[in-house]
């Protein structure tokens, strides 16, 4: 039996509603937005976070930025205005590029008919992106509990659960799929520096469904794997490359580093809406970086010299050879990841809508 599934974001009475991100633990607030510049904020300044979804807010933030438009050439400009205000908001996650692609294609179907019909077009299609994701997390979710053992210690980094997406979750999804089978399971969470998303959101969605847990300062992993305490990795992604280079939240590579070492196995679990099959490899993902004051700062004390400075990146990209396997709504791909993604690909929900 699985439990009810939490959603961070949705659409109501002509409004995107937003679990704001920013508040939990300690607040359960709902943010409603009815214009693409709260849209572009809202992602920006994280109150939705998670490269699946944000795409679903993207997808949706089109119909905010066009509904208003009189008629044909006005709808286009103003698309072409919110698409560029939404790209600008988190450059590293591909689902974010991959839902507005997807919303161009619409409006490139539609032109010509009436402008009721195309906006109505645009938020059907915001509404099929978002059940998708939905269903490929509960798809990943079952493929990769698979590959988890009864008892087994996993430890996992930022927030990669229903709150990462339009619902269950990446790699909370497979933990939570693991423990709905009644399998005994031990997480290791990450408290994920600077900004705490594991200490405070998968914590908190660990907590919901009483799966055990500790949390653990991120420079702690490397002694629990030194002894023994850890059997498995499994983190989520942002965007991965062609040869499944993968972009993830600062401190990820690191673990797929200590993971080698120690011979754990590292996971990775995302959707294939996650993939950017035009980038070649990490070197060419773009890595954002944010505002050192959330290094300084947390949650408003100061936690450094005042004028510090300060480098916040907010991923790092792990190569390929370090990941024992990518889980997607396909199924488990292993190396070589160039054949094993391009097949996911051609086999997967999203087909029509990727490039490839």
């Amino acid at each position: 039996m699985k439990a009810k599934m939490l959603s961070p974001v949705w659409w109501e009475d002509g409004e995107l509603v937003l679990i704001d991100q920013r508040r939990l633990p300690w607040e359960y607030r709902l943010l409603r937005l009815r214009r693409v510049e709260e849209v572009a904020d809202a992602i920006r300044h994280l109150a939705v976070r998670g490269a699946p979804a944000i795409g679903v807010a993207a997808a949706y933030g089109v119909v905010l930025g066009v509904r208003e438009a009189r008629h044909e050439t006005e709808l286009i400009a103003q698309f072409s205005q919110t698409v560029e205000q939404l790209q600008a908001s988190r450059p590293t996650a591909a689902n974010l590029k991959w839902a507005l692609e997807r919303q161009r294609r619409v409006l490139e179907a539609k032109l010509g008919g009436e402008r009721e019909s195309v906006v109505q077009a645009l938020l059907s299609e915001a509404h099929r992106i978002r059940q998708e994701d939905i269903e490929a997390n509960l798809r990943l979710g079952e493929y990769g509990a698979q590959l988890l053992r009864d008892g087994d210690r996993v430890l996992t980094h930022c927030n990669t659960g229903a709150l990462a997406t339009a619902g269950w979750g990446t790699a909370l999804g497979v933990i939570r799929s693991a423990f709905s089978q009644g399998k005994r399971l031990k997480v290791w969470v990450d408290e994920t520096r600077p900004l705490l998303q594991g200490a405070r959101l998968t914590a908190w969605e660990l907590q919901q469904e009483g799966i055990p847990y500790e949390i653990i300062v991120d420079g702690a992993a490397g002694a629990l794997m030194a002894r023994g305490l850890v059997d498995v990795v499994i983190t989520g992604a942002d965007r991965v490359a062609a040869n499944g280079d993968t972009a993830n939240k600062i401190g990820t590579y690191p673990l797929a580093v200590l993971s080698h070492r120690h011979g754990i196995p590292f996971y990775v679990a995302l959707p294939t809406s996650t993939i950017d099959p035009e980038i070649p490899d990490g070197e060419t993902i773009p890595v954002e970086e944010r505002h050192p004051d959330e290094i300084t700062n947390v949650y408003g004390m100061q936690m450094a010299p005042e004028g510090a400075a300060a480098k916040n990146f907010a991923f790092d990209v792990t190569p390929h050879e370090l990941i024992c396997a990518i889980i997607t709504e396909t199924g488990v791909l292993r190396p070589p990841y160039e054949s094993s993604i391009r097949e996911a690909l051609r086999s997967s929900w999203a087909i029509h809508r990727v490039s490839i």
